[in-house]
């Protein structure tokens, strides 16, 4: 072997070394951010009072129906499997009455997040039940401290679908927003009781973990970032107990044969767009598009009167 050969082999083994060590480092940077983002604290609560949005429609807004719209309500206690958490729930005006829409929010949120698709539903006479599922204040804690992207909270959902067809409604309208979706399609996916789901509505919705973690730490400046994606979801499966890489649930939506409601804007800065548009080329099914050029979860706020066109065109298909 020659001089030269043994020089340029050892700056490739040196090259191959830098690249393992990049791709561990900034595996395990993606891997702690992803970490803290799922830790549970809800971030509205991190706000001083006085600093919170006093319109409903706007997210970190907090009081109850009442005080939010004047809306009477109901609080029940749903018994799922960590225990006991509440629903809010606010009676329709249908006369047909066997229909009621569910709202679930995404991380760190709070059932008040759903008052802008409340206002909608309450308007088209629909029964809504904004609920609480593990980690939320009004809900037991999990014993890991951690969100499972929809694959633990599906059941709490289930829960609530289970107390409502106890009142006699036997369809129902999921609606996600965020993480919300995801635990719509991990609901699909593994309840019984997703045959009584009629119509779904989904806005901004992280259906895929792994790609969204792509996207935020392409936003945040790695390098390759789909294969550090892999190396930060590797040291997820060796942290346990909850396989985040089953959180993808694309399919799901794509093969739901009922009426899809999704909104989505191109400036979100969280979830990549590129989910809902895979979903809505994909499926065959009815569904109602609304585009934005928004942030993350703020189509709504972009344009209001536009949301609400699109929502009830798609309310419509329940008439």
């Amino acid at each position: 072997m020659t001089k030269r050969t043994r020089i340029i082999l050892a700056c490739g083994f040196v090259g191959l070394g830098l690249v393992m060590t990049y791709f561990l480092f900034a595996g395990l940077a993606m891997h702690r951010g992803a970490s803290d983002t799922l830790r549970v604290g809800p971030l509205a609560e991190q706000l001083a009072p006085e600093t919170r949005p006093v319109d409903p429609r706007e997210l970190g807004y907090r009081g109850d129906p009442q005080e939010a719209f004047g809306l009477p309500f109901e609080t029940i206690t749903i018994d799922g499997e960590l225990g006991p958490a509440e629903t809010w729930y606010v009676p329709g005006t249908r006369g047909d009455g066997d229909l009621v829409a569910i709202y679930v929010h995404g991380v760190a949120g709070a059932r008040e997040d759903g008052y802008r698709h409340l206002g909608l539903l309450h308007g088209a006479g629909i029964a809504t039940a904004l609920i609480s599922y593990r980690n939320d204040e009004a809900a037991p804690a999990s014993p890991d401290g951690h969100y499972a992207f929809g694959i633990t909270e599906w059941r709490d959902l289930e829960s609530v679908v289970v107390a409502m067809r106890e009142r006699g409604y036997e369809r129902v309208l999921l609606v996600g927003e965020s993480m919300g979706g995801a635990i719509v399609g991990q609901f699909l996916r593994r309840s019984a009781q997703a045959e009584h789901v009629a119509g779904i509505a989904l806005d901004a919705p992280a259906l895929d973990f792994r790609a969204t973690l792509a996207f935020i730490g392409g936003r945040a400046g790695a390098l390759f970032p789909h294969l550090v994606t892999e190396v930060a979801m590797a040291m997820f499966r060796l942290e346990g107990p909850v396989d985040l890489s089953q959180a993808d649930v694309r399919a799901e939506i794509v093969n739901f044969d009922g009426p899809l409601f999704i909104a989505h804007g191109t400036g979100d800065t969280v979830v990549p767009v590129s989910i809902t548009d895979g979903i809505v080329t994909r499926r065959r099914g009815m569904t109602f598009l609304l585009r934005s050029g928004g942030d993350h979860l703020l189509s709504y706020i972009e344009d209001p009167e536009r949301y609400a066109r699109v929502f009830d065109g798609f309310l419509g298909a329940f008439e």
